[in-house]
């Protein structure tokens, strides 16, 4: 049978594709545009877009199971709600659904607010799914690297409570052994949650301590100014989501990004290896 990847063509989801490829799974792949897809040898691309339910039937035809991913749009939870459905209809019974963590706590955070609805529904209509919910990604710090580097200062605005992060390609191989778990599996398996973090929970100021460590040079943190960095967001992406960015970094200061306890050795145990760190990260980007 088949394993259908969306968002295949983002950092997350080609993580996905490569991982089950080389556990030798049938896998077909999503994309707006599969002229921009580059995937190993073997991966069937289908054309399709979550909000096209013709698209999305066609590429659910044969499927067993479903890794959904929505990127952060400001219809992610309608995309999210379709597919299911669909994938209800089609009659798929093993799911693995890319959440976040804290989704029920950063609840006017409004894409953290869409995924813990699909939780919801999930949960509501019964459906046999594994919920990952990671952390903060780490891959988010290459969009910051000139920052860091150009002006001494570590820009994001984490506080001091502390962000589990992880990185994308650990998520990346623990979505394809659920996956593969839930596939092989002679019966749908019932709902679990698991949460995705790193070894490390980062402050503001010891991630700029491993970058000053690392790059030989001190690099401060300027502390949790959300205001300044929605304006600065605001130069990349349109207002809503900057203003949505703004919100989740509020909730960083506030909350905090915690891991509950053992979640760090559960996925130790799960990947049969130690997770990525921050600092290995931060060398391999800063080099």
């Amino acid at each position: 049978m088949t394993i259908l990847v969306t968002g295949a063509t983002g950092n997350v989801g080609s993580n996905v594709v490569e991982q089950l490829v080389n556990r030798g799974a049938d896998v077909r792949a999503l994309a707006r545009d599969p002229s921009k897809a580059n995937f190993p040898a073997g991966v069937e691309v289908v054309q399709g877009d979550l909000l096209d339910v013709d698209s999305l039937r066609g590429a659910m035809q044969g499927v067993s199971t479903l890794f959904l991913l929505n990127g952060v749009v400001a219809d992610e939870f309608t995309q999210a709600l379709i597919a299911l459905n669909v994938a209800r209809e089609a009659g798929i019974e093993r799911i693995v659904y890319l959440s976040v963590i804290h989704s029920d706590i950063y609840v006017n955070v409004p894409h953290f607010a869409g995924k813990f609805g699909v939780e919801r529904m999930i949960e509501q209509m019964g459906m046999n799914a594994t919920i990952l919910r990671p952390a903060y990604y780490m891959d988010n710090e290459i969009t910051i690297k000139d920052v860091v580097t150009g002006y001494g200062i570590y820009p994001m605005p984490i506080g001091d409570k502390g962000l589990a992060m992880i990185d994308a390609r650990d998520i990346g191989e623990i979505a394809a052994i659920e996956l593969i778990r839930r596939e092989q599996s002679p019966t749908p398996l019932p709902l679990t949650r698991i949460n995705l973090v790193g070894p490390d929970t980062l402050t503001g100021a010891r991630a700029a301590a491993i970058w000053s460590e690392v790059l030989g040079r001190e690099i401060g943190y300027p502390g949790d100014d959300t205001a300044g960095f929605e304006q600065n967001m605001r130069q990349f992406m349109p207002g809503w989501m900057a203003y949505d960015m703004r919100l989740m970094a509020e909730r960083f200061v506030s909350d905090g990004m915690l891991p509950d306890a053992g979640d760090v050795d559960r996925l130790t145990t799960l990947l049969g290896r130690p997770l990525r760190s921050y600092r290995d990260y931060v060398k391999q980007i800063a080099g």
